[in-house]
């Protein structure tokens, strides 16, 4: 899901600082770096094969390929021959298969958490790896979104190709900004505090894991800076299949935002804004539906979350019994 809430007072590098990083020159990343693509998948076998074929078209080849899935039948038969490709059997769950993937990467620098529907333009992973090699005080890095699928009815293989051809052709050093998080559908995090802290995303946010990338971000924003890198541009297919019902996601859209100010992730003028912007969008658009968005079962369910927030229980993992 996209949380472009950017804030740069809330980020740990001053204006001045973001000037004079921009200006340093950015070099090749070198070819010690080891870079890891994780792929959680779920209920897609036929869009995870897809998204493996086009990670063929990546300039920099990323070190490792890391997919993790709850059954067999999620995987299907998805190409395993390049470069390497290792699957990896999961609780249910996307932070948990998250930390299955975090797990395996010992040894490694930096890994790239894709979602299974995220097609990368061809010099995506060798700018992001250039960024992040070249400045050491940048803790994650999210790429630039051409289109994002997740907010209509999709894109298709063919319209996606056709999106990724119409990406501009990069000249020059690549530059970024500083934002509150990274975009969890396509995001880059350095793995040495990882390693170092044992940060693991947090499994209390279960199954489609509604801001847990927000949560992991603000883990990372305590050892340095997160970015948005202009030229690592990709696009988001947002394939409708395989995801959460209406209901338990609008549950989330308000329990996990309370959970996370709770835990102190976030503050409560973040997670307020949040949870009623949603909710009012919500109630506004149910009125006459989208045909691709269940609006009136996430009003239902964050009706019921506001209820819980009110009287008590409000929890995240009750979505597991909607």
């Amino acid at each position: 899901m996209q949380h472009d809430h950017v804030d740069v007072n809330r980020t740990n590098v001053d204006a001045v600082t973001l000037m004079m990083l921009n200006k340093k020159d950015i070099p090749m990343a070198t070819s010690s770096t080891r870079l890891a693509v994780a792929i959680a998948t779920r209920g897609r076998p036929a869009v995870l094969a897809e998204t493996l074929s086009q990670l063929r078209m990546q300039r920099r080849v990323p070190d490792l390929i890391l997919v993790t899935y709850p059954a067999p039948q999620d995987v299907g038969d998805a190409p395993t021959s390049f470069p390497e490709v290792r699957f990896l059997q999961s609780a249910p769950g996307l932070t948990t298969q998250r930390n299955t993937s975090l797990s395996q990467l010992d040894g490694y620098d930096l890994v790239t958490f894709l979602d299974d529907d995220f097609w990368m333009a061809p010099d995506y992973l060798g700018t992001i790896e250039a960024v992040l090699s070249a400045h050491p005080c940048v803790m994650a890095a999210t790429g630039h979104v051409l289109a994002d699928g997740i907010n209509g009815p999709g894109f298709d293989l063919q319209q996606a190709r056709v999106l990724l051809q119409s990406a501009p052709v990069g000249s020059g050093k690549p530059t970024f900004k500083p934002v509150f998080n990274v975009y969890g559908c396509n995001m880059t995090l350095r793995l040495s505090p990882i390693h170092a802290h044992t940060l693991r995303f947090d499994e209390m946010l279960p199954l489609y894991g509604w801001y847990e990338d927000v949560e992991f971000s603000r883990q990372l924003a305590k050892f340095g800076t997160i970015i948005r890198v202009d030229q690592a541009y990709g696009v988001h297919l947002g394939v409708k299949s395989g995801r959460q019902s209406g209901r338990r996601l609008g549950y989330s859209q308000v329990a996990n935002p309370v959970y996370l100010a709770r835990k102190g992730s976030v503050g409560w003028t973040y997670a307020i804004a949040s949870m009623t912007s949603r909710s009012l969008k919500n109630l506004v658009y149910s009125v006459r539906p989208e045909p691709t968005i269940d609006r009136r079962g996430r009003l239902s369910g964050n009706v019921q979350a506001w209820r819980e927030l009110l009287l008590g229980g409000l929890h995240p993992m009750r979505i597991l019994g909607l």
